[in-house]
């Protein structure tokens, strides 16, 4: 059994396509998937297809990318996370890769989902892409280990995963582990932890292989384990289990 603990199929890429999604999830024994939120204006449709599908779960949060958008407070996300079907805050972090030029809003914004796990006691869901030092502060700084979390789409070295790590997060791997050109990648998931580890699709993005260049969906995430397990000498079917686990346990949902 497997989960997709990070996907976007609210997107518009699946709008017409979700009776297939949830077929192959079946087919590939993905039991469940974690739809996360980017923006506020979007989150009503989050919550809408957890409460029609109930092995969907939902997060709350705005994007480090989202620049032209409703910007959060504390007391909203905290408000917005208290429903039986969120789980989590975020997506929330630092994109020093995408933006450039003043980014201390950016900074801000993670202080403020930061604050907000905290106050509600759920999980982080961090994105980091060329800020890991200042995430990292950040993190420190405004006590993130309270509410735990993970760090999604992991592509940093080894040396900022056990930071994370020592923060009490966890690290999800993203089909990025699968492409052949990801080796200093492959050597992070062998060294981490079994029980601190998460996969994920980030579907609609980043499909691996054998599927790399099509639409990423949560159903290929057997293919995110597939690349693990090769590198740990594990079966597929042992890096599913470990990482369903560790889904249910850090997003504390009940069995």
């Amino acid at each position: 059994m497997y989960v997709d603990s990070h996907c976007h199929i609210n997107f518009p890429d699946f709008a017409d396509k979700l009776p297939g999604i949830f077929g192959l999830m079946e087919a590939n024994r993905v039991s469940h998937a974690l739809c996360i939120g980017v923006d506020l204006e979007r989150f009503p449709g989050i919550l809408a297809l957890t409460e029609a599908h109930p092995n969907v779960y939902a997060t709350v949060g705005v994007h480090p990318d989202h620049e032209d958008c409703a910007e959060p407070s504390v007391e909203q996300l905290v408000a917005l996370a208290d429903h039986p079907r969120v789980v989590g805050i975020g997506e929330t972090g630092l994109d020093y890769f995408r933006l450039t030029g003043d980014l201390e809003w950016q900074r801000e914004r993670f202080r403020t989902h930061i604050r907000a796990a905290r106050t509600c006691g759920k999980p982080l869901v961090v994105h980091t892409r060329a800020a890991a030092d200042d995430t990292l502060r950040i993190m420190r700084e405004e006590n993130a280990g309270e509410a735990g979390g993970v760090m999604h789409c992991f592509t940093e070295s080894l040396a900022v995963a056990e930071a994370a790590l020592d923060l009490g997060f966890h690290i999800s791997f993203s089909g990025i582990v699968s492409f052949k050109n990801a080796v200093a990648l492959r050597e992070v998931a062998a060294a981490i932890p079994l029980d601190r580890m998460l996969i994920e699709t980030d579907a609609p993005y980043l499909a691996p292989v054998p599927h790399r260049g099509k639409i990423n969906q949560p159903g290929y995430v057997k293919h995110v384990a597939e690349a693990i397990a090769e590198v740990r000498g594990l079966t597929t079917e042992a890096v599913g289990e470990a990482t369903t686990e560790n889904f249910f346990r850090l997003f504390r949902i009940p069995v």
